[in-house]
């Protein structure tokens, strides 16, 4: 461990020469369990202090540049949660140790229910730019299937809140193809939405049913019913017409924005960008081939740190990797995919891969530009069946 973090030491001097970085904290911490997610957090509250801590010593223990941090991402879990002093002292440690001159945009995510004109004020106050809002769902039946914690009615007066400050950025988070959302309630939601003053971006996701959620067991057990495919390719298609009619761009498959008003932390995601992963089960790139992941265990994680260690483990990409994270990420992208990229990692990639490209291009999922491939709409449906078409296993 100690030649690799010697080895990241000597690549960060490089970095802070010549690139550009974001940097991500993982607030692992909720109100309460959603009965569709899988991610890392824990509904007992009280450990969030030691966690602040905690995380402010991996900021001063992690081979961080001196400049170039350009975007900055709290997510979690909520990170909405974090008393002011937490936050104000995560806030520190993160000054103290990189200089934000050249950030272009911090983000967080919260929920209406920690949203007070005393939160906004010191959210501003500590530079964050952008609010991610978990809206969810704009129907209270809804709402209270998933467990949410907030209203509709909440939602929309938060909502004026921000808008009343003048002052973010806003991204709001829905979830369609739900066993309680009709084509009509959906439809009603991106109206009032789409149009709000407000808002200027969207991420919107399709519900997957992940294992050892509450709500895979409940469709298990019968209590619940699960949406048809035929539910999920509706509302898709009566969200790219919204969008359309509206002059929104669709610049990822999930995300949606207003012009000038993408996300400019998660495009550098897209496009490879070095990123530090701060927190329990955050993940770090270093724009080559290296990885590392934080343990996602928020005991382990604190009693690392307390005793002055990371709490990470590494992982080397190969080329077939790096290849296939491309195709992954690039098709999803109103860009698509550059065939020269990707034989960087497989010279071969398209020679190798032809039939199941013209294929694709004669059903009129994929499109060939002059550079590569893109989606079409009708490709977008089937995306992950054409990703993994497309990729090479061996």
């Amino acid at each position: 461990i100690r030649i690799v973090l010697q080895l990241l030491a000597a690549a960060v001097k490089i970095l802070d020469l010549c690139i550009m970085f974001g940097v991500y904290l993982h607030i692992p911490f909720c109100r309460k369990a959603c009965t569709y997610c899988n991610f890392h957090f824990s509904t007992n509250l009280n450990g969030t202090e030691e966690m602040a801590k905690a995380i402010s010593g991996e900021i001063d223990l992690t081979p961080m540049p001196e400049t170039g941090m350009n975007t900055l991402y709290f997510g979690g879990g909520t990170p909405s949660l974090l008393k002011p002093l937490e936050l104000e002292l995560i806030f520190a440690h993160l000054r103290a140790k990189t200089d934000f001159s050249k950030v272009q945009e911090i983000t967080f995510e919260c929920n209406p229910e920690d949203i007070t004109y005393e939160s906004l004020e010191l959210w501003h106050k500590l530079g964050i730019t952008r609010l991610s809002l978990g809206l969810q769902s704009l129907d209270d039946a809804e709402l209270k299937a998933m467990n949410r914690a907030h209203s509709a009615a909440l939602s929309m007066w938060v909502l004026e809140m921000i808008h009343n400050t003048g002052v973010f950025d806003v991204s709001v988070d829905l979830i369609y193809a739900t066993p309680w959302k009709s084509n009509t309630q959906w439809e009603r939601e991106l109206n009032r939405l789409l149009r709000h003053p407000a808002v200027g971006h969207l991420s919107a996701y399709a519900l997957t049913v992940e294992p050892k959620t509450q709500l895979n067991h409940q469709i298990k057990k019968g209590i619940v019913k699960e949406a048809q495919d035929e539910l999920m390719v509706s509302q898709f298609q009566i969200l790219q017409e919204k969008i359309k009619s509206e002059d929104w761009e669709a610049y990822e498959i999930s995300n949606y924005a207003l012009p000038g008003k993408l996300a400019k932390h998660n495009s550098q995601y897209w496009k490879f960008i070095p990123y530090f992963g701060i927190g329990p089960a955050a993940h770090s790139y270093d724009g080559n081939k290296t990885r590392y992941m934080n343990v996602a265990n928020n005991a382990l994680y604190i009693q690392s740190l307390n005793e002055g260690k990371l709490p990470r483990t590494y992982e080397e990409l190969s080329d077939l990797d790096c290849l296939n994270e491309r195709l992954m990420t690039g098709l999803r992208t109103k860009e698509g995919i550059e065939i020269k990229e990707l034989q960087r990692y497989f010279p071969e990639w398209e020679s190798r891969q032809i039939k199941e490209i013209n294929s694709y291009l004669s059903q009129g999922h994929l499109i060939k530009n002059t550079t590569g491939y893109t989606l079409s709409e009708s490709g977008k449906l089937i995306s992950d069946q054409i990703i993994s078409d497309l990729m090479i296993i061996e």
